[in-house]
């Protein structure tokens, strides 16, 4: 397989007309043409007469769901909603289905999806982020990350001057608030210095000498600590690498909207394939590392030391809500990699790769740089300068050795 970008045509504005967000439509007041949203505003936008509509607010406010009683509920079916998916045989990404769609190519690597759709129960989004960051903005972002990549091989730069298919995705999140009751066994470890005496050669002699060595008294600790956590952040999708999908953080949660279809009006979505009590596992994972930070500060001393943590969970909320991200997919000598840009603040994160040519001659050119210094330094006589400053060094202090056992001879 050739290396490239995804060479399909893309349009100039921020929706395709065949890759629309899934429900309701929106066409243009004008002349009847499928609106889309733009990005950075709060309007419906036609691509062919400019048209504007503006999304309307629905004074719906957002709150936090309980969440064993949701779990309750989804038990008997009661809060989920029926949507059209399509799964990417490469990568294994769940999306909602585009409408009147047959054939597109996954967002997220590239490949086709082509298929029947089947159905999902699945927990309807109450709050989004809309995209701010438009896609010439986007691409903008990628490609200077890739003139970037000071390691990266020549052919993969040359990419970077051709355009990139990027694909507007709303990636599902849940956010949980909890507080939590953690008891605690361990140790506090303070400081303190005792006084040691060794022995060593000196002059050729043997002497006795003294040191200050620290030390740490151990002893019992346990106790409770409290914590309130709010919107602990978890990604619901396999479908990207967790580790590039969190460096798009931080999000502006505080700026949620409600969710509207309009909104995804012009762009896909993806369902999420973590599901709400996974998420809650994957949230006490991130909430552990308060909970242990809260329990150091509680035993105090200079060092600690945690056996054991039981912690109980209480008041758990959440919501569902999808956040916006520009994705590009590319093959590059037989491998698949993936781009992405935070769909708010424009941050890039990626996978890209690696030209070993490049690395191995940096490499050598640093043994070079060390090489040449070393050659010039020894022309210049340092090294046999330092020589003598040694040997001279040395006489000195033999010199005094026999003055000082002249001196003790005579007393």
């Amino acid at each position: 397989m050739t290396d490239s970008w995804d060479s399909r045509p893309e349009p100039d504005d921020e929706g395709a007309e065949e890759t629309p967000g899934e429900g309701r439509r929106f066409p243009c007041g004008q002349c009847g043409a499928k609106l889309v949203f733009e990005p950075g505003t709060t309007a419906l936008v036609c691509k062919y007469c400019g048209f504007e509509n503006p999304i309307s607010e629905s004074g719906i406010v957002i709150r936090e769901l309980d969440y064993h009683e949701h779990l309750a509920r989804l038990a008997d079916g009661e809060v989920l909603q029926e949507t059209p998916t399509v799964k990417c045989t490469a990568c294994a990404a769940e999306v909602d289905r585009p409408e009147h769609v047959t054939a597109f190519a996954c967002p997220f690597c590239g490949s086709d999806i082509v298929g029947a759709a089947f159905s999902r129960k699945r927990i309807r989004p109450k709050s989004l982020l809309p995209f701010r960051v438009t896609r010439s903005e986007a691409r903008s972002g990628v490609l200077g990350w890739i003139r970037s990549r000071w390691f990266a091989p020549n052919a993969l730069k040359k990419f970077a001057r051709m355009d990139s298919r990027l694909n507007g995705m709303y990636l599902p999140y849940w956010t949980y608030d909890c507080n939590t009751t953690s008891h605690y066994v361990g140790q506090r470890g303070d400081y303190y210095w005792v006084t040691e005496t060794y022995t060593t050669r000196s002059g050729g002699r043997t002497v006795t000498k003294t040191r200050r060595v620290r030390k740490i008294r151990w002893r019992h600790a346990s106790g409770t600590v409290w914590n309130t956590f709010d919107d602990v952040l978890v990604v619901a999708s396999h479908s990207l690498p967790t580790k590039h999908v969190v460096e798009l953080e931080p999000w502006d949660l505080e700026d949620l909207a409600p969710y509207g279809d309009e909104y995804l009006s012009g762009f896909l979505a993806e369902s999420y394939q973590v599901d709400l009590e996974q998420g809650f596992e994957v949230a006490k994972g991130i909430m552990q590392s308060g909970i242990e930070r809260s329990i150091r500060r509680d035993i105090g001393g200079d060092e600690q030391r945690i056996f054991s943590i039981e912690t109980a969970y209480d008041d758990i909320t959440f919501k569902h809500l999808l956040l916006p991200v520009w994705i590009t997919a590319y093959r590059f000598r037989e491998r698949a990699y993936q781009v992405l840009v935070n769909g708010r603040t424009g941050e890039v994160q990626g996978d890209r790769p690696w030209s070993w040519i490049k690395i191995t001659l940096f490499v050598l050119f640093l043994l070079g740089v060390v090489g040449a210094t070393l050659l010039l330094l020894d022309k210049g006589g340092v090294f046999e300068q330092i020589g003598q400053v040694g040997r001279m060094g040395m006489s000195l202090a033999g010199v005094g050795g026999h003055a000082w056992d002249g001196v003790l001879a005579s007393v």
